[in-house]
């Protein structure tokens, strides 16, 4: 018989801690089970790297407010008739000349649209932590009911191989009373059909066993499945454990604790923020901006002295002699490149008021955009309420129908042992047929099944209401 999985509402949160391998001894716990495929997840690895750059991207959006800083420098041949800028003077010839500047610019008010962005990304980041802690519990509960598929699938296994050693002893003393003439031969074989059966019940029993130890450990990402065994926990159901709260308890605890809501609170921050960083954007922006540069020139000469040449002919007397004027040139040379770089200093501060007019439709687009993100938040946000609300419901409900079906299933169970131990003792006495024994057998063997069912079921039903009220959980 192929267990059905009573399993898929299980949620389970344990705290993350070092993850240390269990011995084939003492077999994986559940918590070493889920530490090992959180920290083996390639999904989530995934996550954290995008987790990683929106804190760049945050970080990144706070820089933007800080004060810009840019160095230049420039190194450049002038041809053909030019002025040149540090000695103010006309040049046809090749010019050298180099610039070395600093700039700054500051942006004063810009609407606030700077500020907005900030804090639209920084929640952004938050909303992908907090995305990333669900993704864990998701994880979480995959592996969890992976688990408990392995539990279950044991216990069913060994209650299989409990019914087939008791048939099979049955089988011996049904030989010896038919040796002995006392039954008739067709009992026997009717044992042994039963028996049969039964060995296909071990068989599909051991089947289910391995393939939810496959399933566990694939979900772990676990390389090799040699030794692999799960320590079992301690799940037994002491009497009735009462429901302590109601749903609408459970909500809003679950409301404060949820990662998914806590993602969806913040990413509808991120859209108001970016909602005021678009609207800024229709405001005049004042930045202040200054500046210092230098610059060398190759027409820059220093003059160093003055030298004669001779005379000219400037002009003749009233009795005819000539007046001559002495003539003279310029020493200089090349102005050092030290005294060009502190000589040549320039300076300027200022202010600029940019208003925008118009660009395209760009800002009244983005701000509509913005205004339907923001709304689609919301709604999300909302659509996540009402789903936490139904499956806390659904919840509630399947933990009280599970508890009752235990209650039922575990009654059942002792008026179908009493019931077997009675035909066995008829049928060991000869006065109940074998098909009478055989159907006393599999009623037993199907009760402790749906007491096995009942009992997972009920007892991680009730671990889904734990979660979601942020009590710890523990088998």
């Amino acid at each position: 018989m192929k267990p059905r999985n009573y399993f898929h509402y299980f949620l389970f949160l344990l705290p993350l801690a070092f993850f240390h391998k269990a011995s084939a001894q003492s077999g994986w716990d559940l918590q070493q089970c889920i530490n090992y495929a959180i920290s083996h997840n390639i999904s989530l690895k995934q996550i954290s790297l995008n987790n990683q750059i929106n804190k760049i991207t945050a970080d990144q959006t706070k820089a933007i407010a800080l004060p810009s800083i840019n160095l230049g420098a420039s190194h450049t041949y002038n041809f053909g008739k030019t002025i040149d800028r540090y000695t103010n003077t006309f040049a046809n010839t090749q010019v050298l000349q180099q610039n070395f500047y600093i700039s700054s610019n500051l942006i004063l008010w810009n609407g606030l649209s700077q500020y907005n962005t900030i804090k639209a990304t920084q929640y952004r980041y938050l909303s992908g932590v907090e995305t990333l802690k669900q993704s864990q519990y998701d994880l979480s509960i995959n592996v969890a009911s992976a688990y408990i598929s392995v539990v279950f699938n044991d216990e069913l296994l060994k209650i299989s191989e409990n019914q087939f050693a008791i048939t099979k002893e049955q089988l011996n003393r049904t030989q010896k009373l038919v040796n002995a003439g006392s039954l008739a031969k067709s009992v026997e074989y009717d044992i042994k059909a039963q028996l049969a059966n039964e060995e296909v019940n071990v068989t599909t029993a051991e089947n289910n066993y391995q393939l939810s130890i496959l399933n566990l450990t694939q979900l772990m990402n676990l390389d090799s499945v040699s030794n692999f065994s799960v320590a079992k926990p301690n799940v037994d159901v002491q009497g009735e454990q009462l429901l302590n709260n109601n749903i609408n308890g459970i909500y809003e605890t679950a409301l404060k604790s949820q990662p998914n809501i806590k993602s969806g609170e913040y990413s509808i921050l991120s859209a108001e923020r970016n909602l005021k960083a678009s609207k800024g954007r229709l405001s005049p922006t004042l930045s202040l901006n200054a500046s210092m540069g230098t610059g060398t020139s190759g027409l820059a000469k220093d003059i160093i002295g003055v030298r004669f040449t001779g005379y000219r002919v400037s002009g003749i007397t009233n009795k005819g002699d000539s007046v001559f004027t002495p003539l003279t040139e310029l020493v200089t040379r090349q102005t050092p490149f030290a005294d060009q770089f502190k000589n040549n200093v320039n300076k300027s501060i200022g202010l600029t008021v940019n208003v925008p007019i118009f660009n395209g439709l760009q800002t009244y687009s983005a701000i509509k955009t913005a205004q339907i993100n923001t709304l689609n938040a919301r709604l999300t946000q909302d659509l996540a309420k009402q789903n936490l609300y139904k499956t806390i419901s659904q919840a509630y409900v399947n933990a009280k129908a599970a508890l009752n079906k235990f209650n039922a299933t575990k009654a059942s169970v002792e008026a179908a042992t009493e019931s077997f131990k009675y035909a066995q003792q008829k049928f060991n006495a000869g006065t109940i047929t074998s098909f009478d024994f055989s159907t006393a057998k599999n009623r037993l063997f199907a009760a402790e099944s749906n007491l096995l069912q009942s009992k997972y079921d009920y007892i991680f039903k009730l671990k889904v209401l734990d979660y979601y009220q942020g009590k710890p959980l523990t088998f």
